[in-house]
């Protein structure tokens, strides 16, 4: 038996506390539901980004190596794509209140530990806990949006969450600068703190009790077992290409093993009545597609924002606040682009706007490696920025939006659950793979000055990788389809509304 009760489910469900009700009466108590979700959502992009900004100060403040600060911004997405598909099952089964709070004192905790580390492996440990955090506020946010704001003003509370998702990204390179320039590397950590501690208290006096927990409350151990070790092995793996060959019996063994633990998943999904993740969604070719474009088009933004952060403060002397307000350029226009692109793929498609997407990041991709860094080009480096933000913009929405469309309609809360996974994952795939080539490359210079001109051609070679990531992102939207939803059976929503 593989599927057994997981022991104290009444006793959890029942500690949910009610919403206080003064304010439940109120005509706008799901707008106040809706702004809970929207400060996760903006805490966990403000903490993703702030911290690729962060990563050149911890080298010096730890004297470490490249290869081993990314770790701090790699702990928490492999913590929270770990997590995230246990929790989605877990927050079924116990109710979706207590462990979305749960997941905002998690998060808020860790974040205190995070700028108390007096050392890197204690940091990359914190950072890990508080991914275990975000992966609790990420298996539920949407979930309880949804199923809190009617039908007919739905549209509106995912435009308004998607908002505060642009708006983290946005803030944390500015943030982020001004921070470290002015308190410390620490504070980056910190500055989460006051959001953490207003969304629990908003969230316990405004949350709804969650009324629609499944009569089978059986969890899937084994697929929960397999799951986790095959992501954080195959992100392991990635991570260190440019420390250990291919050949070495270490990458060997962490390919090989997450190779034949995810495929031991995969069969252990196929049979499991509660599943961890639905497999079935896999077989439609489009949706198949949309993950991929979803991953890959996050792993060109946070392979960018990486590549970026070290080429302007190692390579061109700038501060990280003067850094951080050019990075912000990226998502500033990427989030001003994203509803432009919906628009136009409505009226056109979403494969021919995300093409469009696509040619104008591998454009931006050009002008960065062959004509941007050299002296004077202050203004193509920006302008460079803004067409990779005007491209993503223009690919990821449309993308998303096509991804949860090919789903049917009754599996349109997993559809959306595996988008969110695939972004974890292709921000780890980004990292990981610009920053194995950034190293190598350094790797390749060691005999000069690092903090001279040669780290903007180590970044410059790197960039190859953002361009190939695009090359295939472009390739994969053949297989989007325009079309209406598949269709599939009626079933009762799952809090027992239609």
């Amino acid at each position: 038996m593989h599927k057994l009760l997981l022991p104290g489910t009444m006793l959890i469900t029942t500690l949910e506390p009610p919403p206080l009700r003064v304010l439940a009466r109120q005509s706008f108590h799901p707008w106040l539901i809706v702004g809970v979700t929207c400060i996760g959502a903006f805490v966990g992009q403000l903490d993703a980004s702030i911290v690729q900004l962060a990563l050149p100060a911890l080298t010096h403040a730890f004297g470490a190596t490249v290869n081993e600060v990314r770790w701090v911004a790699i702990a928490y997405l492999v913590a929270f794509a770990g997590s995230l598909g246990v929790f989605g099952r877990v927050c079924d089964m116990f109710g979706r209140k207590v462990l979305y709070l749960g997941g905002f004192a998690l998060f808020t905790g860790a974040s205190l530990l995070c700028g108390d580390a007096d050392n890197l492996g204690v940091l990359i440990a914190c950072r890990a806990l508080q991914g275990v955090g975000g992966g609790l506020l990420g298996a539920n946010s949407m979930a309880i949006l949804v199923k809190s704001v009617p039908a007919d003003k739905r549209a509106r509370a995912i435009g308004l969450f998607t908002a505060a998702q642009a708006v983290g990204v946005s803030a944390g390179p500015i943030v982020g600068g001004l921070l470290l320039d002015a308190l410390g590397w620490r504070w980056i950590f910190w500055v989460a703190l006051p959001f953490g501690v207003s969304a629990f208290v908003l969230g316990w006096l405004v949350l709804p009790r969650s009324t629609d927990r499944p009569a089978d409350t059986t969890f899937d151990w084994a697929g929960a077992v397999l799951l986790v070790p095959s992501l954080v092995l195959a992100i392991l793996a990635l991570n260190q290409v440019s420390v250990w060959s291919l050949h070495s019996p270490a990458m060997i063994l962490c390919i090989g093993s997450s190779v034949v633990l995810l495929a031991v998943f995969v069969r252990q999904e196929k049979r499991a009545a509660a599943p961890l993740v639905d497999l079935k969604l896999f077989c439609n070719r489009a949706f198949s597609a949309g993950i991929a474009g979803v991953a890959l088009g996050y792993a060109l933004l946070y392979g960018m924002l990486f590549l970026m952060a070290f080429a302007l403060q190692k390579g061109l002397d700038n501060s990280a606040t003067v850094a951080g307000l050019k990075l912000a350029v990226i998502p500033v226009v990427l989030g001003l682009a994203a509803p432009i692109g919906t628009s136009l793929a409505e009226r056109s498609s979403s494969r021919r706007v995300g093409t469009a997407g696509m040619a104008a990041c591998l454009a931006a991709v050009a002008a960065l490696a062959l004509i941007a860094f050299g002296p004077d080009r202050l203004v193509v480096r920006l302008c460079a920025l803004a067409l990779f933000g005007l491209g993503l913009g223009l690919f990821m929405a449309p993308n998303s939006h096509a991804t949860i469309e090919a789903a049917p309609a009754d599996r349109a809360a997993t559809a959306g659950a595996l988008v969110n996974l695939a972004r974890v994952f292709g921000s780890c795939i980004g990292i990981s793979a610009t920053s194995s080539m950034m190293a190598w490359q350094l790797g390749r210079l060691s005999g000069e000055d690092l903090m001279s001109p040669m780290f903007v051609v180590a970044v410059e070679s790197s960039l190859l990788i953002l361009a190939a990531f695009a090359l295939i992102a472009g390739a994969a939207l053949r297989f989007l389809s325009s079309g209406p939803r598949p269709s599939s059976p009626p079933r009762e929503h799952p809090g027992g509304r239609p």
